[in-house]
Parts: structure tokens; sequence; C-alpha cells
């Protein structure tokens, strides 16, 4: 794979941003694009290793060191095929994947990793500016049809599987717009709405229909979409935030992330948001509360909007700068090793540590500060610092510390059992205790990641499939049993 002694030539490289002070003035993203000559030269740096732990890494089970070679030897058209044989949507995860595949890389032990996600979305994109992206229905329909409900990765996998098999997919979404988690929660400068509508349009060429502003389980009943389908797919996602029920949390200006992001959102896609309801950081004094990934996007939208001040606190210890023993390659670290974001490189201060003790207000309710207590952490035990209390000041609380599990009313009204954690809950892979109906994604497995509810989409498809065609499939089993499209 690649050029046999590119590792040893050429330096890892990666797009470059633009400077924080110009792209904290609006919502684009700001990745500066890299020639095509230096993306080859950097597919040349993927070795010939005799077991390609990225495969591995990769949830998908994407055939890197295919498209690595492709791309180093200009095969544009093949990397493209390579790259789809596995995965729906690479302009999703090429964005906002965390790329364990990279901390896999055989080469990340003594040098810098591939850069295996900009390869990635390099790929899609270049095949869609070029025109190579084109519909492709289905030459033929089994006459089955099938509900999809949630059109977040996970829903958009399945359909878009479901479709290739010849079913007639319908896919249902409460929301005004497509595409769930990545339309509203992931802002526009991480992953541009645009590119979430393209694939929805290109899904709607080739066969899948989409219904908007359908509420199954609330405004739709299940029992009438079970009469007109043959199997259905929940895949809601998991949208219970964890609440912080501490003194003052009714205070106004403390507000769950989602709710935040959301709303953003659509006042970037040009919705008027009534100002009775706007939820802004505008000249506010902001503490996100959580330091993951949705806390992050709380912090860059926060900039954005014009926050006075902008601070980001976790109650658990900094974690460390490299690998331990607790993380060795060629595992993800994922937040158990510091990095930073390029929001929280935006002008934001963090700290970890930290508890949370009291939400303090005024004397009209308005919230004006965060009473804070330093705590330490000896086997897995968290005890508070004696004397160590503090007060952060902040007009703006939110609150990005995960999700419980999805909202409840769909699986009621569809009947299925939850598991021990309120989670949809699946037997035999993703059917539910419900003949019929299916489940994946966060519904299932809990919050996790975009390309992990792209491969419970894909899996889930695959038992769809089998249900409706009597126990067989057309569709691949594992995504890394997929062949590998040679060149």
């Amino acid at each position: 794979m690649g050029k046999d002694t590119g590792f040893k030539e050429f330096e890892r490289k990666v797009p470059a941003y633009a400077p924080p002070a110009e792209r904290i003035a609006h919502y684009k993203e700001f990745l500066l694009p890299m020639t095509q000559k230096d993306l080859e030269t950097q597919g040349a740096r993927c070795m010939n290793c005799g077991v390609p732990f990225c495969h591995s890494g990769c949830p998908l089970g994407n055939i890197i060191p295919d498209f690595n070679d492709h791309v180093y030897r200009g095969r544009w058209d093949q990397a493209l095929a390579s790259l789809l044989a596995t995965n729906n949507f690479p302009e999703f995860t090429g964005k906002v994947c965390p790329a364990p595949c990279e901390s896999a890389c055989v080469l990340g032990i003594i040098k810098p990793a591939v850069t295996i996600k900009n390869i990635e979305v390099s790929i899609i994109e270049k095949a869609f500016a070029e025109g190579r992206v084109k519909p492709l229905p289905p030459q033929a329909r089994t006459g089955k049809k099938v509900a999809v409900i949630g059109s977040g990765p996970s829903g958009l996998a399945a359909a878009d599987q479901l479709n290739k098999a010849g079913h007639a997919v319908t896919v249902f979404e409460r929301a005004d717009r497509l595409g769930g988690l990545l339309r509203l929660g992931i802002p526009d400068f991480k992953l541009d709405k645009g590119i979430v509508q393209r694939r929805v349009d290109l899904m709607a060429q080739e066969g899948v229909s989409f219904k908007t502003n359908a509420n199954v389980g609330v405004d739709l009943l299940a029992a009438d979409v079970r009469k007109q389908f043959d199997a259905v797919v929940l895949c809601g996602g998991s949208t219970k935030p964890r609440d912080l029920p501490i003194p003052g949390r009714e205070a106004k200006g403390v507000h769950f992330a989602m709710q935040f992001l959301a709303q953003s959102n659509r006042r970037v896609g040009g919705m008027a948001i009534p100002e009775n309801e706007a939820i802004l950081a505008t000249g506010k004094n902001v503490v996100v509360i959580g330091g993951g990934d949705t806390g992050s996007d709380c912090v860059g939208t926060s900039i954005r909007q014009g926050a006075k001040s902008v601070t980001q606190i976790e109650i658990l210890p900094k974690p460390p700068e490299g690998r331990t023993v607790e993380t060795p390659w060629p595992t993800h670290p994922g937040p158990r090793m510091l990095s930073t974001s390029t929001s929280q490189a935006e002008g934001c201060q963090r700290d970890w540590g930290v508890l949370s003790k009291e939400f303090l207000r005024d004397k009209d309710g308005n919230l004006e500060g965060i009473r804070c207590v330093r705590v330490e952490w000896a086997a897995g035990k968290m005890v508070e610092k004696a004397g160590s209390e503090f007060i952060l000041k902040a007009e703006r609380v939110f609150l990005a510390m995960g999700f419980l599990h999805p909202e409840h009313d769909v699986l009621d009204d569809f009947g299925v059992e939850k598991d021990e954690r309120g989670n949809c809950k699946s037997k035999d892979g993703y059917a539910t205790t419900v003949p019929g109906v299916f489940t994946c994604g966060d519904m299932r497995r809990g919050q996790s990641l975009v390309v992990w509810a792209i491969v419970e989409g894909r899996e889930c498809a695959v038992q769809v499939d089998r249900h409706l065609r009597g126990g067989k499939t057309v569709l691949p089993s594992k995504a890394w049993q997929a062949p590998i499209l040679a060149g």
C-alpha cells in the first residue's frame, strides 16, 4: 500500500485552519483545502503493514489501505469505490468523526499517523465536485415497505441500505428538517448543512421518501404506522439529557446544551426565533458544564455569538497529554487523553476537577453565577477539597453532560421493552421485543459517535432485509466483510 518508503520520506500534513479571529466572525467551515498533489503525497505515507490495525480501529471497517493507495496513485474513481463499499456517508464521518482509525494506525507507533480522515473526506468531496456521485436507484423493487423513525445518521444509513435492497422506504422525522443530530446538533462551522441536504436530496432521487413534522408515537400512532408498513426501524437517538438538579436549577439562563445548539442551527439556517424564546450568549459570561464534543460545540457557538467570556468545566481530573498504560496503542484514547478542539482554541478557559454546587440568582431569578468546589479523585471516588469553594460568574450556563436514554413516547406507543438503561431493548441483534419492529443507533446502544450510528444503521438493515426475505439478504452482513474493490 502506498509508496514503500513514503512514510520515511514525507511528514504528516493536515489542512490548515483559518485564523481564529477570522473564523469566529461566521458560521462557515474553516478548513483550508489541500492540493491534490499534497493529498496524493499523504496517501503515500500508508505503510504496507502486515496487519492494518486501522481496519479494526474504524467501526465501519473502512478499507483504508486500499483507498490510501488509490489516492497516492491518482486513481480517484477506485478510491471512491473502495470508500463507498463500507461507508454510506464519508462526507459526515470525514468531518465529525474523532478518527479512531488514526489512533490505530501502525505508523502512529513511531511517527505521526497517516491522515486517514482528511483523505477520506477529500475523496468524497472531490467526487461530488466533479459530478461523479450520481443517483443509483435500485434496479428492482421487492414490494415491501419499511418505515424508518428518525432521520439521524443511523436512520439515514438504515434507509439508504434498505432502499438499495429494493424495499420502499419512508423516513419519518419529528423535526421540521432532516438530519437529526447532523442537522440540529452539530454546528455549521463543523458540518455545513448544505452537505447534509445534498445527501438527503441524493437519497430522495434514489427513491427514499421523507416526511418531516411527523412525530411518531405522539401525533402519528404506532398502530397506524404498522398497518401501512411491513417493517419498522426505531432510530430516534438518545435525546434525554442528563440534568444537574442542584439548588437554583430553575434560574433563568440555565439551559440544556441541545436547546442552545438546535436553536442556533435554526437561526443560522434562516429561521426567525421569537425574542422571548431566544437563547443567546451575546454579551454574557458563559459557563459550559461538560468537557465533551457537545460542550465544545457550545463553546464555539457562544464565541461566535459574541459572549463576554466562555469557561468550560469538567468534574473529572485533567487527562494526561499522551498515552498511558490505560490507553495503549491501538486503542482510541478519546477523552482519556488531553486534546484541544478548534472551538476551545478560539478563546475558552478550561478547568478540571470542578463540582457545581449551586446556581446563584438575583432577586428576579436571573442567573448570576455558580458556586463551585474543587474535587479530587482516588480509587474512582470523588472527594471535595476543604476550603476550595469559589464563585464562577455566569449569566448563561449550558449543561453538556451527555444523554441518559431516548425519549420514551415512541417506544411505549410501539410496546417495545426497554433495557436497564432506558434504551430500546433488542434481541438477536437489532430486533425489538415486538415482531417486525427493529431498532438501531443511539436509541439502542446509548449515546455514541456518528460513525457508530452509521454502523448500527447498516447492520440493522441486514436484519430487516432478512426478515422481509424470509431469512435471505442481498446486503453485506458485516461492513468489514464487504468485498475489496481492487483498482
